[in-house]
């Protein structure tokens, strides 16, 4: 009789120790999806909350000026979202016809308010340096995932 209770006892405490094994592993599990799922809805809402648009006037010169040998491609870029971001090269990505420009050649300046703030409503100028042919020429900036494409003739 004495060593049925002790049979059972025996199986009751590893049944204990299997279910505390398989919740610690569920648990851990959860915890990380759950990261995972914050991580990305704040992604997602950056990209949502972000907006650019293009002011350039594409038929004007001033979107490319060349001077000895060295040429500029200017942007005018209004922050049309709810977010706030920073007047730095390293907030926008840049392609001129397909190719990517490095931040060592891309300069942002705010326009208004403080030099590193692009706030809603306010616009920066990106200047790019770069040498072009004459003809048909396009520029994409991108910022947390909105991008924006000027079409310009030099």
């Amino acid at each position: 009789m004495a060593s049925v209770s002790i049979s059972h006892l025996v199986i009751f405490i590893a049944s204990l120790l299997v279910a505390a094994t398989v919740a610690g592993a569920l648990v851990t599990g959860v915890d990380r999806i759950s990261g995972s799922v914050t991580d990305r809805s704040l992604d997602t809402s950056e990209e949502v909350r972000t907006d650019l648009t293009i002011i350039s006037d594409a038929g004007s010169d001033a979107v490319y000026n060349e001077s000895g040998g060295n040429g500029t491609v200017t942007v005018l870029v209004k922050n049309t979202g709810s977010l706030n971001l920073d007047a730095t090269a390293d907030q926008v990505d840049v392609l001129v016809d397909g190719a990517y420009v490095g931040n060592g050649d891309v300069t942002v300046t705010s326009l208004e308010g403080e030099p590193l703030d692009w706030r809603t409503g306010s616009v920066v100028r990106i200047e790019i340096a770069t040498t072009l042919d004459a003809g048909d020429h396009r520029v994409q900036v991108t910022a947390n995932g909105d991008e924006e494409v000027l079409r310009f003739r030099v």
